[in-house]
């Protein structure tokens, strides 16, 4: 059974848009979290300081599970648009590449939604799913020799990393620039990945151009991708203009490959710290393995939080809010409350139902790829089990400093090497 620390934090003490909380390790930050969802649920919180940027009002924490699953399921109460789903306001010199759906409301949400549906075509779902198999089974047959190597970099991304790269046309031999300049998108707040918003804009443009170049070329010259069915896809008559698609692929190859990345690799400290686990699965791996990942989904939660913006006067919990106020949903909060689940801090495989919100509260804004991440961490560790069986990790992970992605780092790992 596990057990939680007492907060190391008093609730007045409590500063979410600090980014230095988002330092601390993670029984702490539970600690604090079961703190807010007891003792005040609904909490606000200065937003970061950002140099050569405004501070914003501030922000509401929602930190329960109803509350989050609320605010996910009333998109006409709570916008995406307004502003976007991070804490602070997207700069206007971001907003060109911040444009997916994920900063979107209805109407226009739902038929770019729409388009993107019609891009994933059965038969190019199946050929996807199909190579889930063979990339994962090509990573792990390449590391096996070696004896040792960072788990993260050397495993867990490369397959979701290839996997996003085929579907939107990335040549191979730029694949680790989209590996690169994700890692900085998704790192704002950790000074490894960046320093400056230069070093962001510089990422964002980079990806942008790539994207701006394959879509163009896919227009032009369709092939049997999905970055070409997506180009050529239509409803009601409308198709994706090049400028949609490449904040789309941003999205994709972003979103894509960090989370289910962050996913795989927080799965496999849980199973390293819960043996007994482990061996369950290993004992029977089909049986086990929907609830199991469905269990890390949840246990890793890589996206910690979104933000929205009230749209009207509205009640949630027992707080009235007035148009414009901005509310964060925190989803490590939520998949970790008494509330809803039982022993919600113990790693448990056979965890049924699991409702948890690893991929979004539900909703118009329900993740897209959430069937294509189930396949890649089931995948994954299955070619694990059967390659690796004693991959066992020697150190601790080195975590992102981040308040939106849950990421790892760095991990090593060891094995015995094959011949």
């Amino acid at each position: 059974m596990t057990t939680l620390p007492p907060s190391p934090l008093a609730l007045d003490e409590i500063a979410l848009g600090d980014i230095e909380f988002w330092g601390r390790p993670d029984a702490e930050r539970d600690a604090v979290f079961r703190l807010l969802r007891d003792e005040r649920p609904i909490s606000f919180h200065d937003e970061p300081i950002i140099e050569g940027y405004e501070q914003g009002p501030g922000f509401w924490a929602l930190t329960r599970y109803d509350d989050v699953m609320y605010v996910s399921r009333h998109a006409e109460l709570f916008s995406s648009a307004r502003g976007g789903t991070n804490v602070g306001d997207i700069p206007q010199e971001m907003a060109e590449f911040l444009g997916s759906i994920i900063n979107m409301d209805d109407p226009r949400h739902k038929k770019l939604r729409g388009l993107v549906n019609a891009g994933f075509t059965p038969k190019a779902l199946n050929a996807l799913l199909e190579q889930v198999r063979v990339r994962a089974r090509s990573v792990v047959d390449d590391i096996a020799p070696i004896g040792e190597c960072d788990f993260v970099s050397k495993i867990a991304a490369l397959m979701p990393l290839q996997i996003v790269c085929d579907m939107v046309g990335v040549p191979p031999s730029l694949e680790q620039t989209v590996f690169e300049q994700s890692n900085i998108i998704l790192g704002v707040g950790d000074p490894e990945y960046v320093q400056s918003m230069e070093d962001l804009m510089g990422a964002f443009i980079t990806l942008h151009q790539m994207a701006m170049e394959i879509g163009q070329n896919r227009l032009d010259h369709p092939t049997d991708d999905i970055a070409s069915v997506l180009m050529h896809a239509e409803v009601d008559g409308e198709r994706l203009t090049v400028a949609e698609f490449a904040s789309f692929f941003i999205l994709l190859v972003v979103a894509g490959n960090e989370t289910t990345r962050t996913a795989i690799s927080h799965g496999m400290w849980a199973l390293q710290n819960h043996p007994d686990q482990q061996a369950l699965w290993r004992s029977d791996f089909d049986t086990h393995a929907v609830n199991a990942v469905e269990e890390i989904v949840r246990w890793a939660t890589p996206v910690i939080s979104f933000r929205r913006t009230v749209t009207q006067d509205v009640r949630i919990g027992e707080r009235d809010f007035t148009e414009g106020e901005k509310v964060v949903m925190y989803y490590n909060s939520a998949n970790r409350d008494e509330r809803q689940f039982e022993r919600p801090f113990e790693f448990d495989i056979t965890r049924s139902p699991n409702p948890h919100f690893g991929y979004g509260g539900g909703g118009a804004h329900f993740c897209l790829g959430a069937n294509l991440a189930r396949r890649e961490i089931r995948v994954m560790f299955e070619e694990i089990f059967r390659v690796l069986p004693d991959l066992h990790i020697t150190g601790a992970p080195e975590m992102l400093q981040s308040g939106f992605i849950h990421g790892i780092k760095r991990m090593p790992c060891a094995f015995t090497p094959t011949a």
